[in-house]
């Protein structure tokens, strides 16, 4: 690969420190510290990305990489570091956080201009780890690693994933947070992205009352990752939060599409870029439920759940309006910015969902029926994914019970059916006043609704068997998120099997990874 043509242009640009010091503490009025990863002496590559590795402009691997793909023997030009950043966790300001297992190696151009960031996931402590070892271990990785490449398929905004490799090291931890620690496997993830700027990188430089830094930060955003902002003066940063704000609508109204759960949608785990970033206790949805969190940690309150996404994102936004004021200077603005965010999103939300049923476009009558339409998934636990795809082949003579019970969680009884069934009707009813022809509307669900999504349970499957030294489900399931609007493997088309319920791992998360 060729890693010599690593860049640094973070480090060249803002105040940082030095001293390679991955002792935890605070490190006040800098925007990152360097540190050296802690090296593995036994590496094993799992995966390599190799049409990524070719995009990014690292080229092809060859078995002396291995060593760089978990930060072991760098080379002279990589001073790699760790960013620090603050951020709100679960509605509570908690002050100074940062890269507590992200080591970043710096940024590389490809030949056509574009600039992607590097980062290693679980190369070690930095002095933003907070007590912890900076390590990850193998079920974490994997999911991160299969995931941010199975939404980039799915055309979700997010991160992406270079390579996976264990470590060779054995890891400690507590899965559940319940007094029952284990070791585990240990492994490093590479992460691309444009950028990983994220708003508490803002709310850091707010909170320690460093504006200055802060529009050095918001400029060099502006110049780097917002080319359409061609404003001058303040109105660039008008214009930079109003496309933040636009940008992570669009996100949540992704994430609605194909049914993605976060999580813990954290400020610090929030993208400046409307990225996809921290797949940790994240889940596909399985059985529709607006209050399902796959995070055992946001419980009971559930302030992450999947109903919730585009509320706690507009939150989320209110806190990093908050940090700019002192630049963007403003109060009007910024309250009339974030008011329009909730008239664009469920605006955006409604149109998609329209998509996916295969309507020509949203009317004022489709709201209606799409509130009956959400009660309808619950109240039957009807699968997001499976409704859809069964949708596209309906015909009026469908047994509707032998035909959407595959479908369901639970026994499609006779009342529960005859509901079905009349909601079925008002969707026959709208197909037939659509503009658009029959053709023109399946074509539209089908580049809208995924044949395939990764799975909890199928992560669970590929994860026990790669830590018993088998990579062909892994290869398989490689294949399907590249093609996830084709059914290559029809066995992974089926709902959750029973067995998996409570399993922990699978249907039940936290974030100890």
């Amino acid at each position: 690969m060729n890693i010599e043509n690593i860049g640094q242009p973070f480090l060249k640009k803002f105040p940082g420190d030095f001293s390679n010091n991955p002792t935890q503490r605070n490190t006040p009025k800098v925007l990152f510290a360097t540190i050296k990863p802690a090296g593995f002496d036994h590496p094993q590559l799992i995966a390599f990305n190799e049409t990524l590795s070719e995009e990014i402009g690292l080229g092809k691997f060859e078995e002396k990489d291995l060593n760089f793909l978990v930060g072991s023997q760098l080379p002279d030009n990589i001073q790699s570091y760790a960013t620090a950043y603050a951020g709100h966790q679960f509605g509570n300001w908690a002050g100074q956080l940062g890269d507590g297992r992200a080591i970043l190696a710096g940024e590389i151009t490809n030949a056509t201009g574009k600039k992607t960031e590097i980062q290693w996931k679980g190369a070690g402590a930095t002095p933003y780890s907070r007590r912890a070892d900076g390590r990850a271990v193998l079920r974490s990785s994997v999911r991160e690693y299969l995931m941010s490449e199975a939404m980039y398929h799915l055309s979700v905004p997010t991160t992406r994933a270079l390579s996976l490799a264990f470590t060779g090291e054995d890891v400690i931890r507590d899965i559940m947070y319940n007094g029952n620690p284990r070791y585990e496997k240990g492994a490093v993830v590479i992460r691309t992205a444009e950028s990983f700027l994220r708003f508490g990188h803002f709310e850091l430089m707010f909170a320690q009352g460093e504006h200055k830094l802060l529009q050095d930060l918001l400029d060099f955003t502006i110049e780097n990752y917002f080319p359409e902002i061609v404003s001058s003066d303040h109105q660039k940063y008008k214009d930079f939060f109003e496309n933040v704000c636009i940008r992570t609508a669009d996100l949540m109204v992704e994430w609605f599409r194909v049914g993605f759960v976060h999580g813990v949608m954290n400020t610090d785990n929030m993208s400046i870029l409307g990225l996809t970033i921290d797949y940790g206790p994240y889940s596909m949805m399985d059985e529709y439920n607006l209050n399902f969190t796959p995070n055992t940690t946001d419980l009971p309150g559930r302030r992450y759940a999947f109903g919730k996404q585009g509320q706690i994102s507009h939150w989320n936004l209110w806190k990093l309006a908050n940090a700019l004021q002192p630049i963007i200077n403003d109060e009007k603005f910024l309250e009339s910015t974030l008011n329009n965010f909730g008239v664009y999103f469920w605006e955006a939300h409604d149109k998609m969902l329209c998509k996916k049923f295969g309507f020509d476009g949203l009317r004022k009558e489709d709201e209606d029926f799409l509130t009956n339409w959400q009660g309808i998934m619950q109240e039957l636990e009807l699968d997001h994914t499976l409704f859809f795809n069964q949708l596209e082949k309906i015909t009026p003579d469908t047994d509707l019970k032998e035909y959407f019970s595959p479908a369901a969680y639970t026994v499609l009884n006779e009342e529960k059916l005859r509901k079905l069934e009349d909601f079925i009707d008002q969707y026959q009813s709208r197909l037939q006043s659509n503009t658009i022809s029959r053709e023109e509307s399946l074509e539209l669900m089908k580049t809208t609704n995924p044949k395939f999504i990764l799975r909890n349970y199928l992560l669970y499957q590929c994860i026990e068997e790669i830590s018993n030294g088998k990579t062909e489900m892994l290869t398989k399931l490689t294949q399907a998120l590249e093609n996830p609007y084709q059914e290559l493997f029809p066995e992974f088309s089926v709902k959750r099997p029973s067995n998996y319920d409570d399993t922990a791992g699978c249907s039940t998360l936290s974030c100890s990874s």
